[in-house]
């Protein structure tokens, strides 16, 4: 038997890029709402712990991303694809079976090196059929699908939780990574033909590797892409703490959540609208100067001793600036940093998203660890972060620029 040989409409191949790479998304936020109940079950001594579960995650995610762009540029994208969802698939059984936090932070290393398939190959697939600005539109509109499922997943979450406990989330990652894993088999071509494949070899992998991290764009986007993605982590990580401990609204946090991922996701959307004009790196220049204000506003707020009220819509509205950001930033940084190496795509996609990935634990991790019973550490760490970035995309230098 033969796989599919037509190419997909547009709208179906940006839907299906959306939901593979939800596969991430879902990891993550379904998670959310079960960290107090999975560290009263499994660190009850110390529940800051609990946020490990999806920081492991991420670092499995960075570290897998390494391995799977070389493989898809040599074997083809489909078979990375297939395997990254197997191993995925073991790793939530595993994860639904552990006995403790360690062994469950452990398969949830596992389960985000499955996940780097999905993740990975779904951002050299789109390099393999548009480049450039046009790849920045079409990286918008596969994160407006990719923003649905963070609205949905707490709240589905939430449900599954109280209806089977936080175990059964698990059974819920493994039927849609198959449900996702079975319209690729049946819809999607193979976008790497065997002539355009690279011999996987040390040699080829290292002279790639100097070639991308060389390229001053692609090197100032990635370490942008760094800090952009810590900012993320900072806030996923201890986001539902803030909002139950802080604020109170623990048993609303699904709701609260979801309500700011709907918003965030009409930031792709402008995105696509306006990327055209305005250029990639307007784009980040600006989400950054705005987020610096609100992180600004968040540090003073919090320091003042604000009203509930006050305290609690600055938070509010910096989450939601952090989400709003994400989606006028990575899509335009990663199309940055792939525009000339549509050669090499898979292995760029890679390098790409596992520095970027990894470094983000490593900066995010403690500051979101440091949570006091305040937003305080993160909106702190943050500051720092984007003043950083911001000042890098003025580093950033086009073809024919000097």
């Amino acid at each position: 038997m033969t796989g599919p040989t037509k190419r997909l409409s547009q709208p179906e191949f940006i839907a299906l890029m959306g939901m593979l790479a939800a596969t991430v998304a879902f990891s993550i936020d379904a998670m959310l709402p079960a960290l107090p109940e999975i560290g009263e079950d499994l660190s009850p001594l110390n529940l800051n712990q609990a946020q490990l579960i999806i920081t492991s995650f991420v670092l499995g995610m960075g570290v897998g991303t390494f391995f799977t762009g070389p493989l898809s540029d040599a074997f083809g994208r489909k078979p990375v694809m297939i395997g990254g969802a197997v191993v995925y698939v073991f790793a939530c059984f595993a994860a639904w079976a552990a006995p403790t936090l360690e062994l469950m932070l452990a398969a949830r290393v596992v389960q985000g090196l499955g996940a780097a398939g999905p993740r990975v190959v779904a951002l050299a697939m789109t390099r393999d059929l548009y480049a450039g600005r046009d790849m920045a539109r079409i990286m918008s509109f596969i994160m407006i699908v990719f923003s649905i499922v963070p609205a949905l997943a707490p709240t589905m979450g939430h449900y599954i939780m109280l209806g089977f406990g936080w175990r059964a989330i698990f059974v819920a990652f493994v039927i849609f990574s198959g449900l996702s894993l079975m319209w690729l088999l049946v819809r999607q071509p193979e976008t790497l033909t065997p002539e355009n494949r690279r011999p996987l070899s040390l040699s080829a992998l290292l002279s790639a590797t100097k070639e991308m991290l060389s390229h001053r764009t692609a090197a100032l986007s990635i370490v942008i892409q760094t800090l952009t993605f810590s900012m993320l982590f900072m806030v996923l990580s201890a986001t539902q703490q803030v909002f139950d401990i802080t604020f109170g609204q623990g048993e609303y946090f699904h709701l609260w959540f979801g309500g700011i991922a709907v918003v965030a996701a009409t930031g792709s959307f402008l995105n696509a609208r306006i990327v055209g004009r305005l250029g990639m790196r307007a784009i980040i220049k600006g989400m950054f100067i705005v987020q610096i204000a609100l992180t600004s506003l968040m540090v003073a707020v919090t320091l003042s001793d604000a009203p509930y009220w006050m305290a609690f819509g600055t938070f509010v509205l910096w989450v939601q600036g952090n989400f709003y950001q994400a989606g006028l930033t990575i899509g335009n940084l990663s199309a940055l940093a792939m525009e000339e190496m549509g050669h090499i795509a898979g292995l760029a996609a890679s390098i790409m998203s596992a520095v970027a990935t990894v470094g983000a634990v490593i900066i995010a991790a403690p500051i979101a660890l440091a949570f006091d019973g305040t937003p305080l550490p993160m909106a702190i760490g943050e500051l720092v972060v984007v003043c950083i970035a911001l000042w890098l995309v003025t580093k950033i230098r086009r073809p024919g620029e000097v």
